[in-house]
């Protein structure tokens, strides 16, 4: 009998365990879609941040800013779907990308899996408007600003066009 096919998903953000989007993932995990492998640590620094509604990013500049700390999933197809609906593939929102990752912050026991990074139409601007000073992890007081899809203000737009006006405005508010 042949194992269904897994991903390893690092996730840093909003699908973290006790974090608002982890529900998700506690779904995932008991139909058997997704086994927690634990926590993990990026092996290269690369910039996290946060935009609008307290949405955390992680932007594909290897080599810059910090080392991140999150979690390692095993997830089947059925769960990958499910995520990637979530971070708006389909849309250009995330994009979902190679990434190693260490459980030994001295580096020792290197895994490749997979992350959800910014798209690369607008993720280095989100570095630019966090003037270039990122997050080694998405704290809990982060995921406090964090506003859920249902309960963002939309008027009309989406969450891309958040994006682009928030990275249109500046970091000091004017």
């Amino acid at each position: 009998m042949d194992l269904p096919k897994q991903t390893l998903i690092f996730t840093y953000g909003t699908l973290k365990r006790g974090f608002p989007n982890h529900p998700l993932m506690q779904d995932l995990i008991s139909r058997n879609d997704a086994i927690f492998l634990g926590t993990h640590l990026t092996l290269q620094p690369y910039p996290l941040v946060c935009g609008p509604h307290g949405i955390p990013y992680l932007i594909n500049l290897p080599g810059k800013d910090h080392r991140v700390r999150g979690e390692l999933y095993s997830v089947a197809a059925r769960g990958l779907a499910r995520l990637d609906d979530l971070e708006g593939l389909a849309i250009g929102h995330y994009e979902r990308l190679p990434i190693r990752v260490v459980r030994d912050p001295n580096g020792d026991g290197v895994v490749s899996a997979e992350a959800y990074y910014a798209h690369r139409s607008f993720g280095e601007a989100l570095w630019e408007r966090n003037r270039r000073e990122g997050l080694s992890e998405y704290s809990e007081s982060d995921g406090r600003r964090y506003v859920k899809r249902q309960d963002r203000p939309h008027q009309g737009r989406g969450i891309l066009e958040d994006v682009r006006l928030f990275v249109a405005s500046s970091a000091d508010g004017n």
